[in-house]
């Protein structure tokens, strides 16, 4: 069974720093591009930051020059780390990938079921 795990979320002060996790694991041929979606209350969910598997990044305007993603293809694994946090940056946080996982080859999107961010004094 293929699944996507978040870790890392939490309760952080504003200015504060988090870095979020995320594994795939299960029967997996091939990854291509990660990203990490968010969902405040009564909001719709949103593009947080994306990175191809070769590299290439792009953000939401909101988190520019304050999240930055990377991934480690060795762990099957893609991060986010969210620096000077801010009370708007709260909410449910989703790690999202496109897996082949069957032969004939075909993209799947999948989600995982999201870490809380939670950013208060």
């Amino acid at each position: 069974q293929v699944q996507l795990v978040e870790s890392g979320g939490g309760l952080v002060q504003p200015g504060g720093s988090l870095r979020l996790s995320c594994v795939a694991s299960g029967r997996i041929f091939s990854i291509h591009a990660m990203g990490w979606y968010r969902q405040a209350p009564g909001t719709e969910r949103e593009l947080v930051a994306r990175i191809t598997s070769g590299g290439s990044t792009n953000y939401a305007d909101s988190v520019k020059g304050r999240f930055t993603i990377s991934r480690d293809n060795a762990k099957k694994t893609v991060y986010l780390q969210m620096s000077s946090l801010k009370p708007e940056d709260t909410a449910e946080y989703y790690c999202n990938a496109d897996l082949i996982t069957t032969l004939p080859a075909y993209v799947t999107a999948y989600w995982g079921k999201g870490t809380l961010v939670t950013v208060s004094s």
